[in-house]
């Protein structure tokens, strides 16, 4: 009776123990793959902090032990985790607005308004561009650069503005305002070497605070515009018009150049033909003399004829010239003919005669 009871024990006490061994083993199997799954979590968050990537237009600056050092070549790179620090920073040109918000495009006028040497106030708005020349003096050398750079901005443009009149800052001293104010900004940032540049600052808008004052610079500055187009206009229409007085200039020269030297030819041609009818003349004075006569008297009188009259009573026509045939007409009729050519002569309204005894005389 007794043995029976014992053996039932025994038998429950060898399944409780196989539950208990086989509990056991599950417990380790479940322990192993917890480690397993806690240590590739760790592994993938050290490998997540080990590997970075670059981009073409940023710096990544390495610090490790408070050493820094930048890397620029683009691509994945790897470093220590916990050991060694990241940080980035942008190559490219960024920039930020004084006067307005960027975003939203609304005024800030803690920022924007001014006041000028003739005390106006006026609204000027800017945008200023900068770039990162030194990565590490940009994250080092001071706390927060973009903010000194902009404290330094507006420092220097309300310092400028106020030497320049309104009228200069609203319309046509923009340019030199620009200029001075980029001049400052820059010869500051040398001497305190941050590792910031500035790149360039542009006067966005400029306008009185009220809108009275508002429309009436901007009809001073349609004054001045119209001004500078009939300026242009003018000295377009100048352009044109000194090309062709230059050119009527050169030609009217040149046509009294070749006048002149028309008429010096001319002189000397006549020169020389009197210089060889004097020497004609100191040979024959009588005939040469004669003959002047009249060539003269054929271009004063061109109709006139010349009739000579001989001592034995002949005549003799000299102008205008007669053929040889006709000459001996005359010779064969004797002074019948040249009776009734003095008539002719003598009663003709429409000639001119000479009857030229004297001359005769002075030709035999």
């Amino acid at each position: 009776m007794f043995k029976g009871k014992k053996k039932k024990e025994t038998v429950y006490d060898q399944a409780t123990e196989e539950r208990r061994k086989r509990f056991e083993k599950s417990s380790r199997a479940g322990k192993i793959i917890s480690c397993v799954i806690i240590c590739a979590f760790v592994i993938l968050y050290l490998l997540g902090g080990s590997v970075y990537s670059l981009k073409e237009n940023e710096y990544a600056v390495i610090t490790t032990f408070g050493t820094p050092k930048i890397v620029e070549e683009s691509g994945i790179h790897i470093k220590l985790p916990f050991i060694q620090r990241l940080a980035k920073v942008p190559k490219t040109i960024n920039g930020f607005s004084i006067g307005y918000d960027a975003e939203s495009g609304e005024s800030v006028d803690k920022e924007s308004f001014m006041i000028t040497r003739d005390y106006n106030f006026v609204n000027v708005d800017f945008y200023v561009e900068y770039r990162v020349t030194d990565p590490v003096k940009y994250l080092f050398s001071s706390e927060n650069p973009v903010a000194i750079l902009k404290n330094l901005t507006q420092s220097y443009i309300r310092d400028t503005i106020g030497l320049y009149d309104v009228d200069s800052v609203i319309t046509t001293g923009k340019n030199e305002i620009q200029a001075s104010i980029k001049d400052k900004i820059i010869t500051r940032l040398d001497a305190e070497d941050i590792g910031i540049q500035l790149v360039n600052i542009t006067i966005q808008d400029a306008e009185p605070p009220t809108q009275e004052v508002i429309n009436a610079f901007k009809n001073v500055e349609n004054a001045k515009q119209g001004k500078e187009t009939s300026i242009n206009r003018a000295n377009q229409k100048r352009n044109e018009d000194i090309p062709a007085a230059r050119a009527q200039v050169d030609e009217t020269l040149k046509t009294a150049q070749a006048q002149a030297e028309e008429r010096v030819n001319e002189a000397k041609g006549q020169t020389a033909r009197l210089n060889e009818l004097y020497a004609e003349y100191q040979k024959y004075p009588l005939i040469t003399k004669q003959r002047m006569f009249y060539e003269t008297m054929e271009d004063i009188l061109p109709d006139m004829k010349i009739i000579i009259e001989k001592s034995n009573g002949t005549t003799q026509t000299m102008l205008p010239l007669e053929s040889f045939i006709d000459s001996g007409a005359l010779k064969g009729t004797g002074g019948g003919t040249g009776g009734n050519n003095a008539g002719t002569s003598a009663g003709g309204a429409a000639d001119d005669t000479v009857t030229g005894g004297d001359v005769n005389e002075d030709m035999e």
